[in-house]
């Protein structure tokens, strides 16, 4: 897990489905190599999995289709 302060604001971004209110979404961020970093936006100092790239990029391609 990596810890969610090492990883500034600014790189967070929210999938373009979310709502502009604050609702609840999954945010991943860019910019940390080999891994893309996943959180919660209701818990931005929660838990941040760090996931494959190969693993986000499955879960994307399958979220697309269902």
């Amino acid at each position: 897990m990596i810890e969610p302060t090492h990883i500034p604001e600014e790189n967070w971004r929210s999938s373009s489905y979310s709502q502009s209110n604050g609702g609840e979404c999954v945010q991943m961020a860019v910019g940390v190599p080999g891994v893309v970093p996943v959180r919660d936006s209701k818990q931005p100092l929660g838990p941040v999995l760090a996931i494959s790239p190969t693993a986000w990029a499955d879960f994307i391609a399958y979220a697309v289709e269902h």
